[in-house]
């Protein structure tokens, strides 16, 4: 009877799913990346004219020439610096504002509805608008990013909230928790899941906003690079500057990952 136990166990489902290693993991991302960098270059002026796509050569050799003059950190870090600033602020007014509008009662039935209202405003069209405003310096940018981000921020914050074992805040309660205790102790705990959630989508979020606004107006940044190589029908320039942007979400997104592995290690 044991050993049938014993084969049976063996045969359960979770102990034939094993988790894949890291190693196995990254082997995996190289060889796609690999596959698909060489597919390009491979195809570039063969199947396709290489003026309209560019060629992973000559995007490497345009990164390597902007590094040498310069030109590569000092757009680069325009755009990570506004889109990081606005995410961070976006993050920080949304999630605050989520967690405020859950409890506050009667008043979330009033302020509810002129959010969804907000939200569904296309923020694209909003960009030329803080031009005019704030003109094409850095705060017109930052602003676009914290527009792009803080809803997704407060609808993750205020989904939490909604979410929270009410069992544990009555718990609170009967022991004459304080509000600050409760905070500490149940709700930031219960929605750290999502506001990390919103902060990896927002990533991207803020990134798009930064582009745009720079696309729309500005002498700098990512979104100007592509601007101005699209008006030179540069493709190479242009497919360097969405490179260029890949590759600090990706850096953002584990620098994201590592935190989300600190405060979640009790998981």
């Amino acid at each position: 009877m044991a050993e049938k136990s014993k084969s049976i166990i063996s045969r359960s489902p979770s102990s034939r799913r094993q988790r894949p290693s890291q190693a196995t993991i990254w082997i995996g991302r190289i060889v796609v990346f690999l596959l698909t960098v060489g597919l390009w270059e491979l195809l570039s002026g063969r199947a396709f004219n290489s003026f309209w796509v560019s060629k992973p050569s000559l995007i490497l050799k345009r990164i390597y020439d902007m590094l040498v003059d310069g030109d590569l950190w000092f757009h680069m870090s325009v755009t990570l610096q506004e889109a990081v600033v606005g995410l961070l602020i976006g993050m920080v007014a949304g999630t605050l504002l989520g967690i405020v509008l859950a409890f506050s009662g009667v008043v979330e039935k009033w302020i509810y509805p002129y959010i969804m209202a907000l939200y569904s405003l296309p923020r694209v069209s909003l960009a030329p608008l803080f031009i005019v405003w704030f003109g094409i310096g850095m705060s017109s940018k930052i602003l676009m990013v914290v527009a792009m981000v803080i809803f997704v921020a407060f609808y993750n914050a205020y989904e939490g909230i909604r979410n929270i074992d009410r069992d544990l805040m009555d718990m609170m309660s009967t022991f004459k928790g304080k509000w600050t205790h409760k905070l500490r102790w149940v709700v930031l705990p219960s929605i750290t899941v999502w506001i990390l959630t919103s902060l990896r989508l927002n990533i991207g979020m803020a990134l798009i906003g930064s582009v745009i606004a720079e696309l729309v107006g500005s002498n700098r940044g990512l979104g100007y690079y592509i601007t101005y190589s699209s008006s030179m029908l540069d493709t190479t320039g242009i497919f360097t500057g969405l490179v260029l942007i890949m590759l600090i979400a990706v850096v953002l997104e584990q620098i994201v990952i590592q935190l989300e592995r600190r405060l979640l290690k009790y998981r």
